[in-house]
């Protein structure tokens, strides 16, 4: 059985699966139908749905809802982004289990809102005080709205950090033909709560301890301060090296339990196609056209943008000369590319004006 539906009805549906109890958001095109789907829908299985006065109310409804047991999510696009920075960086330093879904516009400050692009991308990587790693997941399609959001829910209990799912408006607000049964099964994660004992702990330091939430068992405290594994605020370096340790290792030392790739590889290639997103379609055509004509062309859609899927990509770059990253913005995640490319000829196929990359201008770009 097939369907007529929207990247935002299947994120909906990615996050209920998942276990999703809570959401908050404030109305942002194009993330608006996330929204007001979610407050249709949650009610109806017994959780709460939420339109905030604002982004910022709206995150930090969502990381007090975490922090009392709730599996919660929230949805904007770029300019809400910028006002979640603050309340972000208290995620990370409070070890927040949070899904954060950014329904990518064209920039910069408001500019088109209903105008696909990529701009964020090293917005939600590098967007809060710190630089200390997150996790982003980015669908190009609806199927994959519904997998990775539910994956999202995952990472996010797994390394009790916020997720990002990072997409852009032609994903979430196109209407196409799904088959149904390419929806997978799903069961929310499993979830072990501690009742007493510190909230935190540090070592080792890529050790993820249970959540703590509040009104269960002993008291907890919570801070966005820099503390000791009690939650208390601390000048003392040791604890304040192991806190801030802790912080990278648990998610750069678990590099292969996150990293998420679409490989296409074609063995004596030349050329590799790098993508993510939306422009993944376009990748995929272009190379199937490319072979077509006899090219020996590989290519990767990463699915995990952060991290870097490092291991995937450097087997990849096995024996390639070329590399070619089309992306809806100036080249953010060619530069991730590049940093691994070792000398490579690294080409960038880029848009900015609102439309979407042509396959052929992939083509066009192959040596």
């Amino acid at each position: 059985m097939r369907e007529y539906t929207t990247g935002a009805t299947a994120i909906v549906r990615g996050a209920m699966a998942a276990g999703c109890d809570f959401f908050a958001g404030y109305p942002i095109t194009p993330a608006s139908g996330i929204l007001t789907a979610m407050m249709r829908e949650l009610p109806k299985v017994g959780g709460v749905a939420i339109q905030g006065e604002d982004e910022i109310a709206s995150i930090g409804m969502c990381i007090g809802a975490a922090m009392t047991g709730s599996r919660p999510m929230t949805a904007t696009s770029g300019p809400g982004l910028s006002l979640y920075s603050e309340n972000i960086g208290l995620a990370v330093m409070g070890e927040v289990p949070l899904v954060i879904v950014d329904v990518q516009r064209l920039g910069p400050s408001t500019g088109a809102a209903t105008t696909v692009a990529h701009g964020d991308v090293q917005f939600v990587r590098w967007g809060t005080s710190g630089g200390y790693p997150i996790i982003a997941l980015a669908p190009g399609n609806v199927v994959e709205c519904f997998t990775l959001t539910a994956k999202a829910f995952e990472l996010a209990e797994r390394f009790r950090c916020p997720v990002f799912v990072l997409t852009d408006k032609e994903v979430v607000m196109t209407l196409t033909t799904v088959d149904v049964e390419a929806y997978p099964q799903v069961r929310p994660a499993e979830r072990v709560l501690a009742t007493s004992g510190a909230p935190y702990r540090y070592e080792p330091p890529d050790e993820v301890p249970p959540l703590r939430v509040y009104g269960d068992g002993d008291p907890v405290r919570f801070t966005g301060s820099t503390h000791d594994e009690r939650a208390f605020i601390t000048k003392h370096a040791p604890p304040i090296g192991a806190l801030n340790h802790h912080l990278e290792a648990k998610i750069e030392d678990h590099r292969d339990e996150i990293e998420l790739v679409d490989a296409d590889l074609e063995p004596g290639a030349r050329t590799l196609v790098v993508g993510y997103g939306v422009t993944s379609g376009a990748v995929r055509t272009a190379v199937a056209t490319a072979r077509g004509s006899g090219a020996v062309v590989s290519s990767m859609v990463v699915q995990s943008l952060w991290p870097v899927p490092e291991r995937a990509l450097t087997e990849a770059l096995d024996g390639v000369e070329t590399v070619i990253v089309p992306e809806l913005n100036l080249g953010q995640y060619r530069r991730e590319v590049e940093r691994l490319a070792a000398g490579r000829r690294v080409v960038g196929v880029n848009r900015i004006d609102g439309e979407l990359i042509d396959p052929d201008a992939i083509v066009e770009a192959m040596p």
